[in-house]
């Protein structure tokens, strides 16, 4: 299995696992949390049809990649990230990130700059600043946050199975009944899937995420030169879409925002049928 190595820990190389597939224009695949690069592949199949070379690849501390005990922030992320790119030596990238994954998109382009970077997209976003304060009322109150940390800590098992829920938005799209079922966009199996992968990451690293979230992105958003799409569900659970999505137009110039109908935090996933059309025209437009 393919490897970059970003660091060390004690006796320990720091490992992030990628897969590297196809080929035509690079298109990176930023997955969000708590899952792995495999979460995208509802968006794999579709994007090496269509003739491009598809990157994805597991965040520290989740999936096949190390699991250290530090390092949970975004510009650690997107330290990372650029060391795939460098390493992998990728230009005219499409950086694609979903969820936590448009973090280290939006990061990476304010602190590295869009060399390697011809386009960005923006799927279910963290930014601009998910914190409520005084100069960011829109934001999410801080007790929130606490409450994640404190029940990952005292049960992180049953933790993301509550996540989960409101990740997919089970209530309304797995469907109880045979005529619900014929409507529904998530099964028992892929949320089972979804809690295997997300039980195997790093107890640490899954806590430690939680604050990142809190990143303020603001000062970054304007360094962002290259085309941006940003897709979001209106009913998007996890990430508020007026808190979030929303208030990017105005923040990334050259940037456009698509909303999903009833669509949860998991579009990628619930409505790729929705979504995949989306990002393929955007690749294509010159």
């Amino acid at each position: 299995m393919p490897y970059v190595t970003v660091g060390k820990e004690n006796s320990a190389s720091i490992e992030i696992y990628y897969e590297d597939f196809g080929a035509g224009q690079p298109v990176v695949l930023i997955h969000g949390f708590p899952l792995n690069g495999h979460s995208w592949e509802k968006q794999v199949a579709v994007l090496l049809q269509a003739g491009y070379r598809v990157i994805t690849y597991d965040r520290r501390g989740f999936g096949d990649s190390s699991q250290p005990s530090f390092g949970y922030d975004y510009d650690t992320f997107a330290a990372d990230l650029n060391k795939l790119l460098t390493e992998l030596d990728l230009r005219d990238v499409v950086l694609v990130g979903f969820s936590m994954g448009t973090g280290e998109v939006t990061r990476y382009i304010g602190k590295y700059g869009s060399e390697r970077v011809s386009k960005a997209v923006l799927m279910a976003p963290v930014p601009p600043f998910l914190l409520k304060t005084d100069d960011n009322p829109e934001g999410v109150d801080r007790s929130v946050f606490d409450g994640i940390m404190k029940s990952i800590v005292e049960d992180r098992p049953a933790y993301l199975s509550a996540f989960l829920k409101d990740f997919y938005n089970v209530d309304v799209f797995l469907g109880d009944s045979r005529s619900e079922r014929l409507r529904q966009r998530i099964s028992e199996d892929a949320i089972q899937m979804s809690w295997n992968v997300a039980a195997g990451a790093s107890a640490k690293g899954t806590l430690d995420c939680v604050p990142s979230w809190l990143t303020d992105f603001r000062d970054d958003l304007p360094r962002i030169d290259v085309p941006t799409l940003i897709i979001q569900g209106d009913a998007d659970r996890i990430l508020p879409h007026h808190s979030t999505g929303a208030r990017l137009p105005k923040l990334i110039k050259d940037s456009r925002l698509v909303v999903i109908p009833s669509g949860p935090h998991a579009i990628n996933w619930t409505h790729a049928d929705q979504v995949n059309p989306v990002l393929l025209d955007f690749l294509k437009e010159n």
